[in-house]
Formats: structure tokens, sequence, C-alpha cells
């Protein structure tokens, strides 16, 4: 009985029975109970589905046809998601808005090498002719945002007034002529002197900008028309009593054509940011048509 229990005695002419075949790598049958593991290769194509995302916001998920879901991130508040969660988890979608820098850099690089100097407060029209002469390069750095079209104008004007008189030819011209006729060629000179510093200082300010500067055309303009009159005041005064072809006139004369140089380098260095090459050569232009126009005529 024994034996035919355990099934002795019975078809022993049988062949032996052969092992099971391995299945080839990566086709093994899964254990007794489970689903069968998915086909080698490539996995199918995802399809996106328009199910409520983490947080019940909406967003897009994909949907797993194996049925394995990462673990979902929770709503804003209520705690961050498990260990090991990443946004790159299969299924999940990581939102970014539209312009938003990834890396984290939001600044965005300027022209412009040097950043801009902080602006002063306006200087009153006195301390501004003041310190044109005293302390140039502090007072064009603290009025290169503001107009001085005021002072400028005036200025300007004035110094044409009396450089008629400087001028040997049109002084004889004003001594010899009528009141009645003397005014309009006085006024005359002097509205002449200011459209000339206009224009001067207009093509000095677009040399310094072609060289890279960044100052401000009214600040430049107008500060270049005080630069040019001031400068000159010195040689002007002595002109008018002794002369345009007097040696001390003369000597005057090119040591404030040195000067104005001198004063419109720093000018355009601190209004436009600009290194003092490149600032000489934006006032380039400017020193020769005041050399030509205002000193050779005298010298």
């Amino acid at each position: 009985m024994a034996g035919f229990r355990i099934g002795r005695g019975r078809d022993n002419n049988r062949p032996p029975q052969q092992p099971p075949q391995q299945q080839p790598y990566g086709r093994q049958p899964p254990p007794y109970g489970r689903q069968p593991y998915p086909p080698a290769g490539p996995p199918p194509p995802q399809q996106q589905w328009p199910q409520p995302g983490a947080g019940g916001h909406g967003e897009p998920e994909y949907f797993d046809p194996y049925g394995q879901q990462p673990p979902q991130q929770p709503p804003y508040g209520h705690g961050g998601p498990g260990p090991g969660y990443t946004n790159d988890n299969p299924g999940h979608t990581q939102v970014f808005a539209f312009g938003e820098d990834p890396y984290g850099q939001g600044a965005t690089y300027q022209a412009g090498g040097a950043p801009p100097a902080p602006a002063g407060p306006r200087l009153p029209w006195k301390e501004l002719l003041r310190g044109i002469v005293t302390r140039p390069g502090q007072t064009f750095l603290q009025m290169r945002d503001h107009a001085v079209w005021g002072p400028a104008l005036t200025v300007t004007f004035l110094y044409g007034l009396l450089a008629v008189f400087g001028l040997d030819d049109a002084r004889q011209d004003v001594i010899n002529a009528t009141l009645s006729k003397a005014v309009p060629i006085v006024l005359s000179a002097g509205a002449a002197f200011v459209i000339c510093g206009l224009l001067l200082g207009a093509v000095t300010h677009t040399l310094a900008r072609q060289l890279g500067g960044d100052g401000a055309w009214q600040p430049t303009v107008g500060l270049s028309m005080l630069v040019m009159s001031l400068s000159d005041a010195p040689r002007l005064l002595f002109a008018v009593f002794l002369g345009g072809d007097n040696g001390v006139v003369q000597v005057l004369g090119w040591a404030t054509w040195v000067a104005a140089g001198a004063l419109f380098t720093s000018l355009i260095s601190k209004s436009h940011d600009l290194p003092w090459p490149k600032a000489l050569g934006a006032s380039a232009i400017q020193l020769i048509a005041l050399l030509s126009i205002i000193k050779l005529g005298t010298l």
C-alpha cells in the first residue's frame, strides 16, 4: 500500500521526466500568483490623459499602463513629498513658468562696463560755475544727470557779447558804427555763439556715444557750453582792453585752450564713463573748432 501511495509499482517503464527548459534571459516566467512581466524592449508609447495632477490643480499626468504610479506630491501646505521623490519620476511633469530661468540666474548683463555713477543733487548756478573752475571732476560727476540749460545759455550768450570786442576787426566795426547798428551786431554775435556752442556740444556728445559712452545729451551739451565759455574768459578779458594782437593775450589764448582740452576730457570721462584717451578723442572736433573760430584769428 505504501508503494501504491507514492506511485511505485505503476508505470515504472515510463521514461524519466525531462526538467523544464529555462527561458531565455529576460523572459523568465513569473512566480505563481503574480502578473506576467512586461515584454522586453522599449516600453509602449505613453498616452497623455487629462487626469487631475498633483495637488488637484489640473496639471496633465502620464498614464501608466502597468499601474505603477509614483507617490503623488501633496498639495501646498500639507507637507513635503516622501523621501526619494523627485519631479523627474515617471508619470509626473515639472511645470515651468514662461521665461523662468531654470539655473536661477535672474540677473541679465547690461551694456556698459562701469556702473552708472550716483547722481548728486543739482548744484545752484553759482556753485556750478565755481565748481567747474575749482573742482571740475567732482562737479561733472555730480551734474551728469542734470540739465543746465539756464546757466549754459546765459553764460554763453554773455560770452558772445564780449567776444566781439576781443576780435580786432569786429571791435573796430562795432566802435565805428552807430549805436543803432552796433547793438544788432553785438546781439547777433551773442546768438551766434549760443548756436555754435549747441552744435559743437551735440557733435561732442555724438562722438562720445559712438566711442561707447552712456551719458545723456542734455547735461553733456550744456556743460560743454559752460566749459567753452569759462575756459576762454581770462583771454577774453585781457583782449577787450589790450587787443587780440597783444603778446600776453596770445600766451593766455594758448594756455586757456590747453585748459579747455583738460576740462573737456574730464567732462566726457565723468559724464560718459570713458577713459581719458576716448574722452579726449570725442572732444577733438570741438577743440579744433574753438581754436579756429575764437583764438586763431587773434594769435
